[in-house]
């Protein structure tokens, strides 16, 4: 009959529902016990709700010394980031894609061996390469290392995209007076812009959340801290303020949902590109 699902249909269903509450739950803990009063908080009777919501923890939060550089600060490192690794990496797939030069393969496996180096074996070489230039306790410090873990999967996603799009295209690009540099930005940068935006999220979210390079590489400046950081306020001997932390931990989830909502179609759209390659 119309209407009645399958049993197959029905388990596959109630086992996403379970996983969507596995993964809400946590974030709405968060929340919950960023808005509850100091006493329901410590308290051995946690409850999944509030009836007294109080802004105390926020109130914490703001109150901080250097809180809004810190999140300038992540604002910055994120957001160039992002910018540069979207236009490295979509010239170098353009490189890699529609070009042939001697050790190009080798350049491939690199990019993919790269992604499968932990980033905690690199961190004690990269605090001496960070000194040896001179960007320990700078911004440059967590610039430079984002960027260079954020690349190799960028240039992996986005040749799928470049390598999709038909070179009769581009020549009848070239036919119609078309440069190779008006090709690139004005036909090829639109196909693949999908791509961009989830390679775009993936370096966000990893730079927005780091905490290890902040650690590391910020040693004495905490003017050049960033957001992370902030939540080692919280953290006391004695005990330890947890409805700062999730207040803390709240603002800081802030601009990845806004940056998720304001792409999300881009980004389903890009997931499905990279799937097809």
């Amino acid at each position: 009959m119309l209407g009645v699902k399958r049993p197959g249909r029905l388990l596959a269903e109630a086992a996403a529902l379970l996983i969507a509450v596995a993964v809400a739950f946590p974030l709405y803990w968060m929340v919950l016990s960023a808005f509850k009063p100091a006493g329901e908080i410590q308290s051995t009777d946690a409850r999944p709700w509030t009836l007294a919501p109080s802004l105390d923890s926020f109130r914490r939060v703001f109150e901080q010394q250097d809180f809004g550089r810190y999140f300038l600060n992540s604002l910055l490192v994120a957001g160039t980031v992002v910018i540069l690794s979207a236009l490295i990496a979509f010239l170098a797939a353009t490189a890699v894609t529609r070009f042939r030069f001697k050790f190009r393969t080798t350049l491939l496996i690199m990019f993919l061996v790269a992604q499968m180096v932990p980033v905690e074996a690199l961190t004690i070489p990269l605090f001496f390469l960070m000194r040896d230039f001179g960007q320990l306790n700078t911004l440059g410090s967590l610039i430079l290392p984002h960027l260079a873990f954020s690349l190799p999967f960028a240039i992996w996603m986005l040749r799928g995209f470049v390598k999709a799009v038909p070179e009769a295209l581009e020549e009848a690009a070239y036919i119609d007076g078309a440069s190779r540099t008006r090709f690139l930005w004005q036909i090829l940068f639109p196909l693949v812009f999908p791509g961009l935006v989830a390679t775009s999220v993936f370096s966000f979210i990893t730079t927005w959340n780091d905490f290890l390079f902040a650690k590391s590489f910020i040693i004495s400046d905490t003017s050049q801290s960033t957001l992370p950081m902030a939540l080692l306020v919280f953290f006391k001997p004695d005990e330890n303020d947890w409805g700062g932390i999730m207040a803390a931990s709240t603002v800081m989830t802030i601009p990845v949902l806004v940056f998720f909502v304001l792409v999300q179609r881009r980004l389903v759209s890009g997931l499905g590109g990279a799937v097809k390659d």
